[in-house]
């Protein structure tokens, strides 16, 4: 039962994500690929605001929601996330949830992992259930492999299907420009063209480490905060099947180049491109030649937090 004191509302903002390295092992028999990764949260944001309510639903909002592509049933994982914890703690109500969308739709950013963090924090605060940080993880997890680094966001290797995260040192600001795409990809799909790749080709696609593990030189240049190093490291193995099924985006990493990014590569399943940039004026340079070009740019920076209540 909520007491008197509860609030009548709890607003929680939850941050996307870029993939700064991304290796993918073999498919499992439950689906899911083995993977090690190093995710950094960036200042592109979901906002939800969990509003108590006798039932579970949901609004969508943003400046480019298609509603089409956001269901607003329970394949929304906003929602799935508020009836997981209900469940868990036994809570006998629902909410609302209002999401005011800033993060790609099906753009491999996490928008809709960000959105699952979020519900999970603000109805815990709305309807104090109060659990620990390790049970909130726990739950996390069941919702998908970026849900619980939406909660604790910064930069954190992934390893398993992603969601056994460990922080990693990254005390430096890394600037980022970000195009984005009219048309999402479906980040299932995207696997398995990279299952069908490596079937065809027999050896995994771009040849990644053959261990699972995140490269030191990774480790170490988030560390050094130096972008130039970053650039000389960043990978991605979903790059080569998300390119086959959009070759447009080879034209948009070229843009990037020729713009004056340290190096470009496709934010998880994509489509969005992520540009690394030597410093936040040369973020700003990049981004407005883009926009020349006629492709939708954004400015942002890494790394900042997770889930958090908005006062």
């Amino acid at each position: 039962m909520r007491s008197a004191a509860a609030p009548a509302s709890v607003h929680v903002r939850a941050p996307g994500k870029i993939n700064v390295f991304l290796a993918v092992g073999d498919v499992h028999d439950d689906g899911y690929h083995s993977l090690a990764t190093v995710f950094q949260a960036v200042s592109l944001y979901e906002d939800v605001i969990a509003t108590a309510s006798p039932d579970f639903t949901v609004s969508v909002s943003g400046p480019d929601v298609d509603p089409a592509t956001v269901p607003l049933d329970d394949r929304n994982l906003a929602v799935r996330a508020a009836k997981i914890l209900a469940m868990a703690t036994g809570y006998p109500g629902g909410v609302h949830l209002e999401i005011r969308k800033s993060v790609p739709v099906a753009g491999g950013m996490g928008g809709g992992s960000a959105d699952a963090a979020a519900a999970l924090v603000a109805c815990d605060a709305l309807w104090g259930t109060g659990l620990s940080s390790q049970r909130m993880h726990e739950l996390a997890a069941r919702l998908g492999a970026d849900v619980p680094f939406a909660l604790h966001g910064g930069t954190a290797v992934g390893t398993g299907r992603g969601d056994h995260l460990t922080p990693a040192l990254a005390p430096g600001r890394f600037d980022w420009v970000l195009v984005l795409s009219d048309q999402g990809l479906s980040t299932p799909q995207i696997y398995r063209q990279l299952d069908e790749y490596r079937l065809e080709h027999g050896a995994l696609a771009d040849d990644p480490p053959e261990s699972l593990d995140v490269p030191p030189a990774v480790l170490q240049a988030l560390r050094s905060g130096d972008a130039r190093a970053l650039a000389e490291v960043v990978f991605n193995d979903l790059q080569v099947a998300a390119l086959q099924d959009r070759p447009d985006l080879e034209r948009v990493l070229a843009a990037g180049a020729e713009a004056g990014a340290l190096a470009g590569l496709v934010s998880g399943s994509g489509p969005t491109i992520a540009l690394l940039c030597a410093s936040a004026d040369d973020a700003r340079r990049v981004q407005d030649e883009c926009e020349e070009r006629g492709l939708r740019a954004l400015h942002v920076h890494s790394a900042v937090p997770g889930a958090r209540i908005i006062a």
